[in-house]
């Protein structure tokens, strides 16, 4: 056996022995559950350096809203006219 070739066995051996490792390693349960992780970092970005964005982001999405609702609102006025 040549030298590159015991290197590259070596290490195809270490690369299996890895992955084995990695897959049967137990994966740890979330302290927090995504929800209120959510809520956190809502709160947490309102109150920091990004507060100014969030908030116009946060009315930009209340006028969309807004305005799918008056949209909403004309075409059900134009339904029952139609009628």
């Amino acid at each position: 056996m040549t030298r590159a070739g015991f290197a590259l066995d070596v290490a195809a051996a270490l690369a299996a022995a890895t992955i084995l490792a990695t897959g049967c390693s137990k994966q740890e349960a979330p302290k927090v559950d995504a929800a209120t992780e959510r809520a956190d970092a809502n709160k947490r970005a309102r109150e920091d350096v990004f507060g100014t964005q969030v908030k116009a982001h946060d009315d930009a999405q209340k006028m969309g809203d807004d305005l799918n609702k008056k949209a909403q609102e004309n075409l059900d006025k134009v339904d029952a006219m139609s009628k």
